[in-house]
C-alpha cells in the first residue's frame, strides 16, 4: 500500500516537494491550498511528467482538507513568506491563524499522522499547530535544524574545499538570529573543526563569519530574490525528516520539538537533536554543551520564550 503526504499550500516550498516526492517515489501526494487553481495546476503538471520520470503515484490538488484524509504524513508550509526587511517574527500574527485553520483540518483528517511545520516563526507555529490539532507531541514537529544545518555544512565544505556530505554539523536553538552552531561537535571525516583550525586549514576567524552566514541564511536567500524566501533546501530538509518516519529509519536530525524537562526547559519547542522513526519523535538527545554553548541556547529559549509572551497577549490567548 503507497504512502499518502498531504502537502499543506501549493507555493514554492509545497511545490518543490511535491515534485521531489514523485522523483523519489514516496508515494501519493495531495496538494492543499486555499486557491484550488493553484494546487490543481501544480499537481496537474508534475503528474504529466510521469511518463517520463517513471512514477506512478497520484498527485492532486485540492482546496477541500477532507481529500487529505487519513495521510501518513502532513507537511505545513502554508502561510506568508517573508519579504526583504521582514523578519521570521514579523509574520506571527498572520501565520498565527493560518496554523489555526490548518490544525482544524489535521486533526479532524490525519490525526494520525507525522505533521511536519516549515512555516514561520518556525518554533511558535508548530507549537500553535500541536496545540490546536490536539495531536501528541512526539506526532508534531519543525522543520528548522536540518535546513540550518545544512546551509552550515556547505559553507564549512566551500571554505574546506570538500564535498558537504563530508561535514558533520548542527545547529540548535530557534530557528532565527540567535540559532547555535555546534561547533565543538563538527568534523570533517572525523577530523574535528578545532583540530584542522590547529593545522591551519580554517581559521576561527573563518568559523565565526560561517556562523554569522548559517544564521543569517535565510535573510540572504530573501534579499537576493527579493520577491520571495527559500524552498529548494527547505523542501529537501522537510522531505529527508518524512522519509525518516516512514521508513524507521531512526535518522537522528536536529528538529524543533517540544521539550519537557530536556536541557532544563519544558512546554517550549526548540531546535534539538532527536531520533525520527515509525513512532515519530521517539528519542530527545541531550547533548553536552559548554558554558559559553549553555548561555547561547539559554538566550535562543529566552527569545522563544519572549515571542510565546507577545503572542499570548497579541492573540488574546
Amino acid at each position: 500500500m503507497k504512502n499518502k503526504i498531504a502537502l499543506i499550500g501549493a507555493g514554492n516550498i509545497g511545490g518543490t516537494m511535491a515534485h521531489l516526492i514523485a522523483l523519489k517515489k514516496m508515494g501519493d501526494v495531495v496538494i492543499f491550498d486555499v486557491n484550488e487553481g493553484v494546487a490543481k495546476g501544480k499537481a496537474l503538471d508534475i503528474a504529466q511528467s510521469s511518463a517520463i520520470e517513471h512514477f506512478d503515484l497520484s498527485i492532486k490538488g485540492t482546496s477541500n482538507y477532507a481529500d487529505i484524509k487519513d495521510a501518513d504524513v502532513v507537511i505545513v508550509s502554508a502561510g506568508f513568506a517573508r519579504k526583504p526587511g521582514m523578519s521570521r517574527d514579523d509574520l506571527l500574527v498572520k501565520n498565527a491563524g493560518v496554523m489555526k485553520e490548518v490544525a482544524e483540518g489535521i486533526r479532524q483528517y490525519a490525526p494520525n499522522a507525522f505533521v511536519i511545520v516549515i512555516t514561520n516563526p518556525l518554533d511558535l507555529m508548530v507549537a500553535e499547530v500541536q496545540e490546536k490539532s490536539g495531536l501528541p507531541a512526539n506526532k508534531v514537529v519543525g522543520m528548522a535544524g536540518v535546513l540550518d544545518s545544512s546551509r552550515l555544512r556547505l559553507f564549512l565544505a566551500e571554505a574546506l574545499n570538500v564535498v558537504p556530505d563530508e561535514v558533520n554539523a548542527f545547529v540548535l536553538g530557534g530557528h532565527g538570529d540567535t540559532m547555535v552552531s555546534m561547533i565543538r561537535y563538527a568534523s570533517v571525516g572525523g577530523v574535528s573543526i578545532q583540530e584542522l583550525i590547529d593545522m591551519g586549514r580554517i581559521t576561527k576567524e573563518q568559523v565565526d563569519q560561517i556562523i554569522a552566514r548559517t544564521a543569517d541564511g535565510g535573510a540572504e536567500v530573501v534579499k537576493l530574490l527579493q520577491t520571495g524566501s527559500a524552498f529548494f533546501t527547505p523542501a529537501s530538509s522537510a522531505l529527508l525528516m518524512a522519509e525518516a518516519y516512514l521508513r524507521d529509519s531512526k535518522r537522528v536530525l536536529p528538529c524543533s520539538v517540544k521539550l519537557n524537562g530536556e536541557y532544563g526547559y519544558k512546554d517550549i519547542y526548540v531546535g534539538v537533536p532527536v531520533v525520527i522513526g515509525k513512532n515519530g519523535v521517539e528519542q530527545i538527545i541531550e547533548v553536552h554543551m559548554n558554558n559559553e554553548e549553555k548561555e547561547k541556547f539559554q538566550i535562543s529559549c529566552g527569545k522563544i520564550l519572549e515571542m510565546k509572551k507577545q503572542a499570548a497577549q497579541i492573540l488574546g490567548k
